[in-house]
C-alpha cells in the first residue's frame, strides 16, 4: 500500500542499522562536547588565583 500525502496514520519503517548509526553519531558528538567542557573548566580553574 502506498500512503497518500497527509495521511496521519501511515506507518514508516526505519531499518535497525539506521538507529545504530544515529546512536554512534550522537555518542561521538556527546563525547566531543564533554571533552570541550572539561577543557573549558580546566582553563577556568587554571586562571583562578591560588588563594581562592
Amino acid at each position: 500500500m502506498i500512503p497518500e500525502p497527509g495521511e496521519a496514520n501511515r506507518e514508516i519503517t526505519v531499518s535497525e542499522t539506521f538507529h545504530l548509526q544515529t546512536d554512534d553519531k550522537l555518542y561521538d558528538k556527546e563525547l566531543k562536547q564533554i571533552e570541550a567542557d572539561d577543557q573549558a573548566i580546566q582553563t577556568i580553574l587554571l586562571g583562578l588565583p591560588e588563594d581562592i
